[in-house]
């Protein structure tokens, strides 16, 4: 009698989970970081785009989590700018902004949900970024299996120095706006 009901509890605990993959081959963050300064004219906006590595949505438990490796993070296609140049922001983006070396991975952990109307929800968690974690606050919007969602960091709350040239006359604003689309 003891091994029946053992066995029917293992059986029943997939059922009891809630905790499901986030599908990494729909699901990607993208970041879009502005020109500033008094020659900003002569800068350039960014988007740069990457697939989340990994994750998982509990909706039963009110949690999710997710990861993003700072390596597969590129630059858009701009047609305003010509290769040679995308290059060189591709590698200060690599080397001087995120220090994919040093800091790999970006990740996301709710530590609250609340339902804000039907399909919205605001998301509170932890951001870590360049090796500094900050509470964040998102609003998520859910349509069927996907979930979409904006929110808007500064640079220097993760230690991240803007990138600056020209003695400042052009310069990447601190404010960037991150927007994503997860999928399960």
């Amino acid at each position: 009698m003891r091994h029946t009901f053992l066995a029917l509890l293992l059986a029943a605990t997939p059922l009891l989970a809630q905790e499901k993959p986030i599908d990494t081959q729909r699901s990607t963050i993208t970041v879009h970081v502005g020109k500033a300064g008094l020659l900003s004219m002569a800068g350039h906006d960014h988007w740069i785009s990457a697939a989340i590595a990994s994750g998982v949505i509990d909706e039963a438990a009110g949690r999710v989590e997710f990861k993003v490796a700072t390596a597969s993070m590129k630059v858009r296609p701009d047609p305003n700018v010509d290769a040679k140049t995308r290059a060189t922001i591709q590698k200060d983006m690599e080397d001087m902004t995120l220090e994919t070396a040093k800091y790999p991975e970006i990740s996301f952990r709710s530590t609250g949900i609340n339902k804000v109307s039907e399909g919205q929800y605001k998301v509170d968690g932890m951001l870590s970024l360049h090796g500094v974690s900050k509470p964040v606050t998102v609003t998520v919007n859910r349509d069927g299996g996907s979930f979409t969602g904006r929110a808007v960091i500064t640079q220097t709350d993760f230690g991240i120095k803007p990138i600056s040239v020209a003695g400042g006359t052009i310069r990447v604003q601190n404010a960037v706006e991150v927007t994503f689309a997860i999928f399960r």
